[in-house]
């Protein structure tokens, strides 16, 4: 290799809006720093004429806002290179590389770095920003001399075997320990028992095979175990079978297709398709390297709506994130968490740079704040699919092939299962440094291509991800009831040098396993090249009900796919049922109503997420109806399919209620209230679960998991609404010296539903001056943990209960209304109650309210800052065209009700003897925040 024939194209931008980034960054830190500039550095590796270097040189400029060169600085500047670490996907290089072979040059390799040019700088201030702001080791290093194109370090020949039998139960747990398993004692002595009636040893490989097939991250082993309820007889069994799954059971909706038994849930549609949705968490890898583990989520989530049924399309992504409070010190920080701001912009950023390269609108989400996840933050990823029902169904046939399609395998997303199956702490990011995978979404455009094409040809009979685990999940999966032999000497690396047992476990991403009859392989492979997407035969599934894997002639595994499976010792945790007391607290006397506004409206929470809907592309596809900013859920309307109906996608989370019981009951219901807010059925709407919660393994936190899941089959059951999918990530701890910090018990609950006529779709935004303003749903002396509450350093008070049979019936009338076409404005009530929801329908209109308190439907409350700021569930804020004022009241009868005042032409926010603030005013503070 031309390692020393190496020619250099720096390139400058004409706005170098990163360079200002960096400098904003540096003094986020407290410090001053003059100019930043910030170059990109291609390495052009290879013995090549000058004229095809400038060849090249085109291809990575663009003239009319960049200059190339190899440029020289001036003495008062300082300058640092960045390079990722060998065996890191470089997308940018890999698409560069491809670009340059295909005008006809070849060359060796590319690689890319990141110059910083700092003026006017010191040197302390520079080597601040080089560890918090510019470099994440975990993924990069700094240039020092010249940068060659490193070889991976060889991993082991031969797959080794480990005597577990010999081993005592303190040596099999160290063993688990040492080899990041996770796996408990119990787990561990089934296996061992296991080899030894195998009679043999296991290998390397085969320890890995059970440490990810049985993780928490893959098995679920906490939810779908059981439940000892300390200080009483009772015990749960399948703790998610008896409540979550069970509301789909019981309800049986005829709609439902595939529920809890695919890559995402999937419900009918219309005639000829149906709707695939799924959220995954990628929590972990997102606290290591927030693009790339934010990133990888979406495109991990996107390849489970692909791997649903026979194939679906991608039409819609969703986003949440939960993180720590961005005003947090440096100081704070334990050692080895990235700052709350340095996490939140690079999952923003890994979000939408993968998701607009793939040409998939995202459409709907939020950001929660709290010092609880500074060092967990949540990052969930949501993908909304269209499938022609005829494809919802699919089987692995017997002697069908067994091919890999996608991207290359390499060193990166090692033990990324069983790494979001622990604790993390400070040394986190050195010894799981390999989970981390970084996307490349151009790949996964081109397998995306590959697929639905030939789906549609049925050229395949099964399909699915190569998610947590890789290969190793995807085989084992798709062989359930068969059996599997894999060859992985035909596994396309990325680079030489990995071992058989990294290939059989590794996350690289942008990969797929097709199960396929011979006679059509040519077929496949002649779309899949012409998507430029690459696709190999690794094995064949038979009737063996055993997985087989070799490397060349060496035999690295050999496991009963039925004990491998289903063979996991049933988990039995213990629970301690919490009891939570609220006490009625009285809201403090002489409070300034306006300033209190002002504080929630920049309160980050709050604030205008319109930083972050910027850099995503929600308008791809053509498809979306009420985008984000506008209302409380999403309309979407594919363009391909025939008529009007539209999907609505919402979600819902109130983590901030200690009460956990009510934390799920408001999650669901506010999930709910987004969904019917914009047109949404409430007869026919679809739950999605997501759980993250703290360690399983102590009591307090599993009795809280229990009482969840109790309020979720309470209310979903009440509602008539099946969950469809759902996941847990467990175990968001961190460790470290001086503390033990876990998450808040957080249920995030997304929801789909369905709207006849998407462009009768209903905004938050007031619109018509004179019009009448109603408010729907009674409100009830909850303040306890609400936003006010939590501003005012109130500990004690009423958190937010259900009264689920009145909600649903709300609902029903409320759609009655919306359908009617009565309605011209929506917008629920939930954090910072009735002040923030009439605030938030002022912004953007030119537009103002009058309102009075006086007709707003109440149950034991008076104190107007109670009524305004209580975060009561089931309410609605309302625009009724006043031609239709009547008709509304008739349809909302029996309903809690009260006409609470009228749009009003003078953008200003009148309520009667308390405040009269210009809208504008309230908007700009909303807008300031930013990050």
């Amino acid at each position: 290799m031309s390692n020393f024939i190496m020619r250099r194209i720096e390139i400058k931008r004409e706005n170098d809006i990163r360079g200002e980034r960096v400098r904003q960054d540096i003094e986020d830190l407290g410090l001053s720093s003059g100019k930043v500039e910030v170059l990109d550095v291609y390495l052009i590796y290879g013995d090549i004429t000058d004229e095809e270097f400038l060849r090249i040189v085109e291809v990575v400029t663009d003239p009319v806002s960049e200059e190339w060169g190899v440029f020289k600085f001036a003495k008062n500047t300082k300058i640092i290179e960045v390079a990722l670490n060998p065996g890191v996907m470089d997308p940018v290089a890999i698409d560069t590389l491809d670009v340059i072979e295909k005008i006809g040059i070849e060359i060796d390799g590319v690689k890319t770095l990141k110059k910083y040019v700092f003026y006017d700088t010191d040197d302390k201030t520079v080597n601040l920003a080089k560890e918090r702001v510019l470099l994440n080791p975990l993924i990069q290093h700094i240039v020092m001399g010249k940068e060659t194109l490193e070889m991976v370090k060889p991993g082991k020949k031969r797959t080794p075997t480990v005597n577990v039998s010999s081993l005592t139960e303190k040596e099999l747990l160290d063993l688990s320990e040492s080899m990041g398993l996770f796996l408990n004692k119990e787990e561990m002595k089934d296996i061992s028992h296991y080899f030894s009636k195998e009679g043999r040893a296991p290998t390397i490989a085969e320890l890995e095979t059970f440490g990810i097939l049985w993780s928490e991250h893959c098995s679920h082993k906490t939810m779908r175990g059981n439940v000892k309820i300390r200080n009483s007889k009772f015990e749960i069994r399948n703790l998610l079978k008896s409540t979550v799954m069970k509301v789909t059971e019981d309800l049986k909706k005829p709609w439902v297709i595939s529920a809890f038994k695919d890559n995402a849930g999937i419900v009918e549609f219309n005639d000829e398709y149906a709707v695939c949705f799924k959220v995954e968490t990628h929590n972990h890898p997102s606290a290591l390297e927030p693009f790339g583990g934010a990133a990888t989520g979406v495109g991990g989530v996107v390849r489970d709506i692909l791997g649903c049924g026979l194939g679906a399309k991608p039409i819609a992504n969703v986003d949440v994130f939960c993180v720590g409070d961005p005003d947090t010190s440096y100081s704070s920080l334990p050692e080895g968490v990235l700052h709350p701001r340095r996490i939140l912009r690079g999952i923003v950023s890994g979000v939408g740079d993968y998701g607009n390269k793939l040409g998939i609108p995202t459409v709907n989400g939020s950001v929660t704040y709290h010092k609880d996840y500074t060092a967990n933050p949540l990052v969930y990823c949501g993908c909304v699919g269209i499938i022609p029902k005829a494809s919802c169904q699919k089987k692995v046939n017997t002697n069908d092939l067994i091919i890999l399609v996608g991207g290359r395998t390499g060193r990166d997303g090692i033990h990324g299962a069983t790494f979001s199956s622990g604790v993390m702490d400070e040394n986190t990011q050195q010894e799981f440094s390999s989970a981390v995978q970084i996307g490349d979404p151009l790949r996964e455009k081109n397998l995306l291509d590959a697929i639905l094409s030939t789906r549609d040809k049925e050229l395949y009979s099964s399909i699915t991800d190569c998610g947590a685990g890789g290969i190793c999940t995807a085989v084992s999966e798709l062989a359930e009831g068969i059996g599997a032999k894999v060859q992985l000497e035909n596994v396309p690396l990325k680079y030489k040098g990995l071992s058989p047992t990294e290939i059989w476990i590794s996350e690289s991403q942008e990969r797929m396993v097709l199960s396929a009859p011979e006679e059509k392989l040519d077929e496949l492979k002649k779309i899949f090249d012409e998507c430029e997407s690459e696709l190999t035969v690794i094995g064949k599934f038979v009737k063996t009900d055993r997985i087989v894997v070799s490397y060349k002639k060496e035999k690295i595994c050999d496991i009963d796919l039925d004990f491998l499976l289903h063979g996991m010792p049933k988990t039995a945790k213990t629970a301690i049922i919490p009891v939570t007391m609220g006490n009625r607290e009285e809201v403090p006397e002489n409070l300034d109503i306006e300033s209190i506004f002002e504080s929630m409206l920049s309160h980050p929470d709050i604030a205008s997420k319109e930083w972050i809907v910027r850099q995503y592309d929600h308008e791809v596809q053509g498809g979306t109806v009420i985008k984000p900013l506008l209302a409380d859920a999403a309309v979407i309307k594919p363009l391909f399919i025939k008529g009007n109906k539209g999907i609505v996608i919402g979600h819902g989370l109130a983590p901030f209620y200690e009460d956990v019981y009510k934390n799920a009951l408001s999650s669901l219901d506010e999930a709910v209230r987004n969904l019917c807010a914009v047109g949404g059925d409430p007869s026919h709407i679809a739950l999605l679960d997501n759980f993250s919660w703290g360690s399983p393994e102590d009591p307090v936190n599993m009795g809280k998991l229990v009482r969840a899941c109790e309020a979720l089959y309470n209310v979903a059951s009440a509602y008539k609404m099946p969950f469809i999918s759902g996941k847990d990530s467990l175990y968001n701890e961190f460790e470290s010296d001086r503390e033990k910090q876990s998450v808040l018990p957080t249920i995030l609950i997304s929801g789909i539903s369905f709207i006849e006529d998407a462009r009768k779709g209903i905004t938050q935004s007031i619109k018509i001056p004179g019009d009448p303003i109603y408010i729907i749903g009674c409100t009830y002396p909850e303040l306890g943990s609400s936003l006010l509450y939590r501003l005012l350093k109130i500990q004690d008070g009423e958190e937010p209960f259900l009264h689920p049979k009145e909600a649903i019936e709300l609902y029903r009338k409320l759609h009655i209304a919306i359908k009617k076409d009565v309605i011209l404005s929506c917008h629920d009530c939930s954090e910072g109650g009735i002040g923030i929801a009439i605030s938030e329908m002022c912004f953007g209109t030119g537009l103002g309210m009058k309102l009075s308190l006086d007709n707003v439907p109440v149950s034991g409350v008076k104190d107007p800052i109670a009524i305004l700021f209580s975060e009561s569930n089931s309410r609605f804020i309302v625009e009724i065209k006043r031609e239709k004022k009547k008709e509304f009241e008739e349809i909302m009868s029996e309903m809690p009700f009260g006409k609470v005042g009228e749009v009003i032409s003078s953008r200003s926010l009148v309520i009667e003897n308390l405040i009269n603030i210009p809208v504008e005013r309230l908007e700009n503070i909303w807008k300031s925040r930013g990050l």
